[in-house]
């Protein structure tokens, strides 16, 4: 008398497991999917148990995915046969012993066993397992790799057959089966803003991460002090005039010309001759000069940073093709690019944007234009041939405009409130408003 009751606990039982294998299948498919493979590499190197297994399936996912559904397949076909035919007849059964008629309770009995089958399967069989993937991809999926891997070489001939049947599909669409594990820049910044919303970092930290990536998209134009902010001593000045451009610069050293503005002879470090001016000593420039390296303007910024780190003085001299004098590059100028500007002595650095009440923004023309399509959140091109606001403005109205001309470009009207002769000096950035007409 004990026997069904015995049967009855029995099949319940394999059919529970038979949903907690399904939730294993899809914690296993979740978790080596989401895992991040540079998260991985770490985890080999740190000898992590599975992680190696891990890292194979991640990278070649072909025959992992045709495993685990192969797994999610069969369970389901076996746990609904046997919910139906066997816990559904039983459950009509046990309803026709309490009193219930047949023609009712047999199909009651099998929409019962089948709604609670598939509720379990739902929570217990994917929900929940996926919900446990997602929150630590890399660790479960180092745990349930090998027996994946073992899974996938004992179905080998029918994992294979799947394998090969999807790539024939995807190869009939013109599409790849292969897994694109490169990391683009828009990924980077995405990932450091979230982690910059979860307090991992500071915004100061995502700040100058995000301008260690605009530095690495420049020329040296977006990057060099251009030659009407330069600084020089000019031999063929008295010695009146260069002890009071020694005593009046800021900068530690200076370029050196002979008359022509346009060719840098050398640079001189500002100390060496100071020291040769209190001690009453002749001031020899020409001994004292140093021979910066000459770079072109379509260079990119971290190659002049290789540049500067191996020259015999951090100061690079920038020409254009025609070589004439476009400015002066320094580390102080990457690092500004970076971090933004120092206070120099009682100089303030000015911003370079400050955002008004009404939500405009007051740029400076000389602000690097990929810090303001940052700013402004617009996707500029690729081949444009200007680096700063201002070269952006004159791009746009293909002419020099005068003050108060205004310009709409990528949703916002720029409109030029200073000139300074004949440089763009101050632009003001309006959110452009849709116009409805009727």
């Amino acid at each position: 008398m004990q026997r069904p009751g015995r049967d009855i606990v029995l099949e319940l039982a394999i059919a529970l497991a038979l949903i907690v294998l399904n939730g294993v299948f899809a914690l296993s498919e979740l978790a080596i999917v989401s895992s991040r493979r540079s998260r991985l590499k770490t985890l080999v190197e740190q000898r992590r148990s599975g992680a190696s297994a891990a890292l194979a399936l991640a990278e070649a996912p072909g025959r992992f995915l045709s495993t685990t559904q192969v797994g999610i397949t069969l369970i389901g076909i076996v746990a609904g046969t046997f919910s139906g035919a066997a816990l559904g007849e039983r459950l009509s059964q046990a309803l026709q012993d309490q009193g219930l008629s047949t023609r009712l309770a047999e199909p009651l009995g099998y929409v019962l066993v089948i709604g609670a089958i598939t509720y379990l399967s739902v929570v217990v069989g994917e929900l929940v397992p996926k919900h446990l993937a997602l929150r630590d991809a890399e660790g479960i999926a180092c745990a349930v790799a090998p027996f994946m891997t073992f899974l996938s070489r004992l179905a080998g001939p029918l994992v294979w057959l799947l394998d090969v049947s999807t790539r024939l599909v995807f190869r009939l669409f013109g599409q790849k089966t292969g897994v694109d594990s490169s990391v683009t820049e828009e990924e980077i910044r995405t990932i450091v803003a979230e982690a910059e919303s979860a307090g991992v970092i500071e915004t100061d930290e995502r700040r100058m991460i995000a301008g260690v990536l605009r530095l690495g998209d420049r020329t040296v134009r977006g990057l060099l002090t251009p030659r009407t902010e330069v600084d020089s001593l000019d031999l063929s000045d008295d010695a009146a005039e260069i002890r009071h451009t020694l005593l009046e610069t800021h900068h530690t050293r200076l370029p050196v010309t002979d008359g022509d503005t346009d060719e840098i002879i050398g640079v001189v470090h500002v100390r060496d001759l100071l020291a040769a001016l209190v001690a009453g000593e002749r001031m020899d420039i020409r001994a004292r000069m140093k021979t910066p390296p000459i770079v072109p303007d379509t260079i990119d910024a971290l190659e002049v940073l290789n540049i500067l780190r191996d020259a015999e003085v951090p100061m690079a001299i920038v020409h254009d093709e025609y070589g004439h004098f476009e400015g002066i590059v320094t580390p102080a100028d990457a690092l500004d690019a970076i971090v933004g500007g120092f206070r120099s002595d009682d100089h303030e650095p000015e911003g370079d944007h400050v955002q008004r009440s009404d939500g405009s923004w007051l740029l400076d023309g000389s602000m690097p234009i990929d810090e303001m399509a940052e700013l402004l959140g617009v996707k500029l091109a690729e081949d444009r041939e200007y680096e700063t606001v201002a070269g952006f403005v004159l791009d746009a109205f293909q002419r020099l405009p005068a003050t108060g001309e205004t310009v709409v470009s990528h949703e916002w009207r720029f409109e030029v409130v200073d000139l300074d002769g004949f440089r763009v000096d101050k632009v003001l950035a309006t959110r452009d408003a849709p116009s409805f007409v009727d």
